[in-house]
C-alpha cells in the first residue's frame, strides 16, 4: 500500500528529545516558582462547549477559535487559559476559598496565520488571584515579585517589568474630554514601540479624529520618563482633576512602594505610561515584561487587573489580577537566539548500566537500588558490542555508565565511569550512588537561560 508522508502541521511544534528535556526543565522552574508564592495548580479541559468559550462573542476570538461538531454538541478548543478559569471559578465559587490563587500551565489553540515564533498550538503559563467582591491592591504589587523570581530562576538577568495603571489613562482621557474614545486611544498608543510616535499621532488625528492639540498632549503625557519616583511626582501635577485618575495614581504608588519589600530591584521595574494592554478587559494595574537585549521579541510576560472575571457566567463579583507567559514562543526565541544553556544535562537517564554477563539479575538489582536513591537509571539489554553500547550512552548524553562484570558481581561492587571526564571508579553501590548524586548536583548547577 502507498505510504503517507509523515509531517507536522504548520504552527505546531515538535521537539527532539534533548530540547524536549530543556522544555521540561523550563516548565518545572515555572511550576516550582508559582507554587513558592502559594498558587495552587489547576487543569481545565482542552475542549469546552463553544458557547462557554465564546461568551464574549465576535472579534478575533471567534475568527481564530478551533470549533467543531461531535454529534449534537457544538465544541471548541480553548483559546486561552483565562476564559476556562472564569468558567471554573463561576462553577465552583461555593467550594473555593477566596482569594483563590491558581496557576495553570497548558496548551491553547489559535487558528491564526502561522509565522516565525507564532504558533497555533502553544503552552501558556498563567497565574491569577481571584477575589470575592473585593481584591486588595497589594495583590497587584506582589505580581512583579512572581515575574522577577520566575525569570531570575530561569537565568534571565537583563529584563524589565513595565507597569502602568488603566485608571490613570482613563482618568487622563476624561480630563481631555475623550472618555468615549479612550479604548481606541489606548489600543493606538499600545502600538507606539512598533510604529513610532509620528505614526501614532497620525492615527490619533486621522482615524480617531482627535484634534492635533489633544494628540500632542497625549504624546507628551505618555512620554513622561525617569525613575519611578520621578514619574510618580510628575503625575502628581494632574491630581485633583479626575477621581479615577487619582485612584489609579494611588494604586500605582502602592505597587511601587512595595517593590523592595517583595524583592524586586528598581533596575528590573519601571513605571511606563505607554503600557496600556490593548484589551478593555483590564481595569487597573497592567504589566509587560521585555528582554532588554532583545526588544524585538516584544513582551514575554503580560497581564493586569480586571474587575469581574466571570461576568458572563455569574452575577457574583469576582475581581482578579493575573499574568501570562507565552512559553512556547519564548522557548522558541531563546532556542533560536542560542540562549538556552547547552551544558545542562538533557539525557533521559543519569546512569546507563551495561551488563557484561548474560544473567541480568545483578543489573536489575543495581538499577532498583539506584532508582531508590533518586537516580534515573536505564539498563542496556541489547546484545551489541561494547563500542556500540558506549556510543548509545554518548549520543544520549548520559552522564554516567556503570559496568557489571563477573568480578564486580562477585565482589558486590559496580564500576562507574564519568562520561565527561573519563574517570572510572569501582566501589560498593552506596558509595557509587553518593558519588553520582554529587556529580549530578554539580552538572545541574547552571541556569537554563544564559545571562
Amino acid at each position: 500500500m502507498s505510504k503517507i508522508t509523515p509531517r507536522t502541521l504548520s504552527g505546531f511544534m515538535e521537539l527532539l528529545p534533548a530540547p524536549q528535556q530543556q522544555m521540561e526543565r523550563f516548565l518545572q522552574v515555572l511550576r516550582e516558582t508559582y507554587a513558592l508564592f502559594g498558587f495552587t495548580p489547576l487543569d481545565t479541559p482542552l475542549v469546552e462547549s463553544a458557547d462557554i468559550l465564546l461568551a464574549k462573542g465576535g472579534g478575533e476570538t471567534e475568527k481564530q477559535i478551533y470549533r467543531f461538531q461531535k454529534g449534537d454538541a457544538d465544541l471548541a478548543l480553548r483559546f486561552d487559559l483565562t476564559v476556562p478559569l472564569a468558567k471554573y471559578v463561576a462553577l465552583h465559587a461555593g467550594e473555593l476559598s477566596f482569594p483563590f490563587r491558581r496557576f495553570q500551565i497548558g496548551k491553547v489553540y489559535r487558528g491564526e496565520r502561522a509565522q516565525r515564533g507564532r504558533f497555533r498550538e502553544f503552552y501558556q503559563a498563567d497565574i491569577d488571584v481571584i477575589g470575592d467582591g473585593k481584591l486588595d491592591v497589594a495583590n497587584e504589587a506582589e505580581i512583579p515579585a512572581v515575574i522577577y523570581s520566575t525569570f531570575t530562576r530561569l537565568g534571565l538577568e537583563k529584563f524589565r517589568i513595565r507597569v502602568n495603571n488603566r485608571k490613570i489613562l482613563n482618568g487622563f482621557y476624561a480630563i481631555l474630554g475623550l472618555t468615549d474614545r479612550s479604548g481606541e486611544i489606548m489600543r493606538t498608543v499600545d502600538k507606539l514601540e512598533k510604529i513610532g510616535a509620528d505614526k501614532v499621532r497620525e492615527l490619533l488625528t486621522g482615524e480617531l479624529g482627535i484634534d492635533s492639540g489633544a494628540a500632542d498632549e497625549i504624546l507628551r503625557f505618555i512620554a513622561i520618563t525617569g525613575t519611578n519616583a520621578e514619574v510618580l511626582t510628575a503625575l502628581e501635577s494632574w491630581r485633583g482633576r479626575n477621581e479615577r485618575f487619582d485612584l489609579g495614581l494611588d494604586e500605582l504608588a502602592t505597587v511601587v512602594k512595595y517593590l523592595a519589600a517583595f524583592g524586586v530591584p528598581e533596575t528590573h521595574f519601571a513605571v511606563d505610561l505607554t503600557i496600556a494592554r490593548g484589551l478593555d478587559y483590564y481595569t487597573g494595574t497592567v504589566y509587560e515584561t521585555v528582554m532588554l537585549d532583545h526588544p524585538e521579541i516584544g513582551s514575554i510576560c503580560s497581564g493586569g487587573r480586571y474587575d469581574n472575571l466571570a461576568e458572563y457566567y455569574t452575577d457574583r463579583q469576582l475581581p482578579g489580577v493575573g499574568i501570562s507567559i507565552g512559553v512556547t514562543r519564548l522557548f522558541y526565541v531563546l532556542q533560536e537566539q542560542g540562549l538556552l544553556n547547552p551544558d545542562l544535562p538533557t539525557a533521559p537517564a543519569d546512569v546507563l548500566i551495561l551488563p557484561m554477563t548474560q544473567d541480568l539479575t545483578a543489573a536489575a538489582t543495581a538499577a532498583t537500588f539506584l532508582r531508590g536513591q533518586g537516580i534515573r537509571t536505564q539498563i542496556y539489554t541489547e546484545a551489541r558490542k561494547m563500542k556500540a553500547k558506549m556510543g548509545y550512552a554518548d549520543k544520549l548524553g548520559i552522564p554516567y555508565a556503570a559496568f557489571l562484570g563477573e568480578d564486580e558481581i562477585a565482589a558486590g561492587q559496580i564500576t562507574v565511569k564519568d562520561m565527561q571526564t573519563g574517570e572510572q571508579i569501582t566501589s560498593g553501590l552506596e558509595e557509587a550512588a553518593a558519588r553520582i548524586r554529587a556529580g549530578l548536583a554539580a552538572k545541574n548547577e547552571g541556569r537554563l537561560i544564559l545571562g
